[in-house]
């Protein structure tokens, strides 16, 4: 029952209350014992008593106050502090605000006080926990919205992944015309095998996360030793329930529920972003390519051409350049008109993408005009493949109805070191000079630079 608004103020008008009643029963009392009544029921026994009975009240109460009273303010003082700490580490993000020794009540007692630090202590643990989820949350979506570029965009959300659950290792893949592709990976041997998990592709097929036990020759490298993950979760990455990929996460132990609750809204989260980047992965590819042969435009590939050249002088190692023209492809244009040349120019690229290495790089340079970048090739290389280039086109036809078309093809090429030259440009034009050689010289030849 309550009396003020104030618990202790209750306690000491119940405890002197129960004083004086103790003080009116207790003349009456004593009579049972013996005592004559015209003791017991005198004046000043009755004050007596009264007297006896508020002081135990008091008693009592000061008692109650020193031994609850001062418990219940050390709690309270901790929880002012605990304010404070959760206050500051919602504004900083900074978690190690709020360790054991700076947060939590101590528990020195087995009855309701107890009860109540033990209850407040869980409080704090489930706040810390759950401002530590968002901060995770916050970083997570910061980091997101900072990358467009497909490998760092997933480079960057699998170290978030791994930081935020635990995880010893992990994979993230995206699928690409029908086939599932790593776009980063971290502590995982044999990664590519995992396209071909049936529990990888379930995954992305349904949608759902799969709980599944790493294969045997898959294995999370260790700081020493290396060990067999005892689980791992297939998160399927979607956007608008389209499957886009999946994160593969994997662990010694096993993950607990909070990381699993973290899996879930940075998978969320993640789809949307990976579609982003996949969508700049795909302008980016359109912006660099020529349209009709698929190979680099100009403006793209002569970027590239740069960076392989800046990169055969640091290494000092061969670069070789092969500039290729139709002969008569105006003839060819005017003769049988301008698809059939469309056709001619797919032909020779996709003849031309047969015999380059792989790691060279073909441009369309011009309307009718290739540049081809191959890196470490010498000048007996650059002659090989451009002769072969060269016979092959020299072999092939394209038909129209009835008739066929043939073209031959006149190539230039120069390599560096062994033409000394200093900026790139300066290589492009010795195989463009070259190239004129073989025109003037009557076509259908490859002529390097001396």
């Amino acid at each position: 029952m309550r009396l003020t608004r104030k618990v202790f103020h209750d306690l000491a008008i119940w405890m002197i209350a129960f004083g004086l009643g103790i003080g009116i029963v207790f003349p009456f009392f004593v009579i049972l014992l013996g005592v004559p009544s015209s003791t017991s029921l005198s004046i000043s026994f009755f004050l007596a008593c009264f007297g006896a009975g508020a002081a135990v009240g008091v008693f009592n109460f000061s008692l109650a106050r020193m031994v609850v009273g001062s418990r219940i303010k050390v709690m309270a003082k901790a929880m002012t502090h605990i304010e404070k700490n959760l206050m500051s580490m919602a504004v900083s993000g900074d978690m190690n605000q709020c360790t054991p020794q700076e947060c939590l009540i101590e528990v020195d007692s087995e009855d309701e006080i107890g009860e109540s630090a033990m209850a407040f202590n869980r409080l704090v643990e489930a706040l810390a926990q759950s401002m530590e989820t968002q901060a995770a949350i916050r970083s997570f979506s910061e980091m997101l919205t900072s990358h467009l570029e497909l490998e760092v965009l997933a480079q960057q959300a699998l170290r978030q992944f791994i930081v935020h659950t635990g995880a010893s290792g992990g994979a993230i893949l995206y699928e690409s015309a029908g086939e599932l592709k790593v776009a980063s990976s971290h502590g995982l041997k044999d990664v590519e095998s995992l396209s071909a998990s049936d529990h990888v592709r379930l995954a992305v097929r349904t949608g759902d996360s799969q709980i599944i036990h790493m294969p045997d020759d898959v294995q999370v490298d260790g700081v020493i030793a290396q060990f067999r993950p005892s689980e791992i979760f297939v998160l399927p990455a979607t956007y608008k329930s389209i499957p886009l990929g999946v994160v593969v996460l994997a662990t010694a132990g096993s993950f607990d529920a909070e990381a699993q609750t973290r899996m879930e809204l940075f998978r969320q989260s993640f789809g949307l972003a990976l579609n982003n980047a996949i969508a700049h992965d795909r302008l980016q590819r359109l912006a660099a390519l020529d349209p009709l042969t698929g190979v680099y435009n100009r403006r793209f590939g002569m970027s590239r051409f740069h960076e392989e050249f800046d990169r055969a002088v640091r290494m000092n190692s061969p670069l070789g350049v092969l500039m290729m023209d139709i002969d008569h492809f105006k003839r060819v244009n005017d003769t049988y008109g301008h698809l059939v040349g469309d056709r001619v120019l797919i032909s020779i690229t996709g003849i031309a993408k047969t015999i380059l290495r792989d790691g060279d790089v073909l441009i369309r340079y011009g309307g009718e005009e290739f540049l081809a970048i191959l890196p470490a090739a010498s000048s007996e290389d650059l002659r090989l493949i451009g002769e072969r280039l060269r016979r092959a086109i020299e072999d092939a036809s394209v038909t129209d109805g009835s008739q066929t078309i043939r073209v031959t093809t006149s190539l230039g090429a120069s390599s560096y070191p062994r033409q000394n030259v200093e900026k790139a440009d300066e290589l492009v034009q010795l195989a463009d000079a070259a190239l004129y050689q073989a025109k003037e010289s009557g076509r259908n030849r490859l002529i390097l630079s001396r």
